[in-house]
């Protein structure tokens, strides 16, 4: 078995994944121009997922699977990929933690001010009339209840939040004091506090959110998006923001990325600007590797159950 990696590994982990895997070859490279004359030979790609194209998927004859170390998707090639039946898994899940702190860390940020006091910390100016609101005791609603909606949701209820989802099913969820499909979405945001969206990029969730949704919204309400920046369309949060339809946006992904240094955004003083680092962390690699070790011991076994194996026809 041929294993290729189009993405930058650390050495440690090759290391282990050499000397774990003996009858395997793999052949590391950091980029898909380094790995493409590779690719005729490859059994196994893994990839971040940003790399591949139809045509590349066309040159790799011999490809059966595809492991995505990462939980993005919307750039892959899937028609191409389902036509060659070719089994594709993805890192889903690996940023729960990560993105949950992220999630309340922001929230506290905004709720204790923390923007204005570091800016009178600065300026040397004792200012007690910067006056802190509490995230204790009020309620969430976050679209998206999967591993990072739980996991947002979890530690909210360490807040004593009250907690609502927003998903296709409606289904109960862990973590999550109610749970209603996205149809009821507009019942339940006028009860939200914070708005929280961990949303992927596909057909559905494109333009989800729209300018009624913000307009139904609590006044003091913030909506933090850590999801995929197409949620909803760029002019229309910039609207709603310079309206003032809400109190704050705090966003970690945007339409186009990076975002342009001439974009308003960076200049609101109720936005919160970050550069779609929500889910980094050291932990991200060994995590997104041992997805891939469990799913290529059931790849040798010629087993048919897999971790995070993705529906090319849906795109997740």
């Amino acid at each position: 078995m041929f294993i290729l990696s189009s993405c930058k590994i650390r050495r440690d982990l090759r290391e282990r994944l050499v000397e774990a895997y003996p009858s395997v070859t793999f052949q590391f490279t950091e980029s898909m121009g380094e790995a493409a004359s590779f690719l005729s030979e490859a059994d196994v790609l893994l990839t971040y997922g940003e790399d591949l194209t139809e045509e590349l998927v066309g040159e790799a004859a011999r490809l059966k699977w595809i492991m995505v170390l990462s939980a993005g998707l919307e750039k892959m090639p899937f028609k191409k990929i389902e036509e060659r039946g070719i089994l594709v898994t993805n890192s889903k899940g690996i940023h729960k933690v990560p993105m949950a702190e992220y999630a309340i860390a922001m929230l506290l940020q905004t709720a204790r001010n923390t923007r204005l006091l570091l800016e009178n910390e600065k300026a040397h100016e004792w200012d007690r009339n910067v006056k802190p609101v509490e995230i204790t005791g009020k309620t969430m609603l976050i679209a998206g209840t999967g591993a990072i909606g739980q996991e947002v949701a979890r530690l909210a209820q360490a807040f004593r939040m009250y907690t609502i989802g927003i998903s296709n099913s409606g289904r109960a969820k862990e973590h999550f004091d109610n749970v209603y499909t996205k149809d009821e979405l507009e019942a339940h945001l006028p009860e939200a506090d914070f708005v929280v969206s961990v949303l992927p990029s596909t057909e559905e969730t494109k333009n989800f959110l729209k300018r009624k949704h913000f307009e139904i919204m609590k006044d003091e309400a913030v909506f933090l998006n850590m999801g995929r920046g197409d949620v909803v369309d760029g002019d229309t949060l910039l609207h709603v923001m310079e309206e003032k339809l809400i109190h704050h946006a705090i966003l970690d992904v945007f339409e186009v990325e990076p975002l342009p240094a001439a974009h308003p955004f960076w200049e609101m003083g109720n936005v919160t600007v970050t550069p779609h680092s929500s889910g980094m962390s050291p932990h991200y690699q060994p995590r997104a590797m041992s997805i891939f070790e469990e799913n290529l011991r059931t790849f040798q076994a010629g087993g048919e159950v897999f971790v995070n194996q993705i529906d090319p026809r849906k795109g997740y």
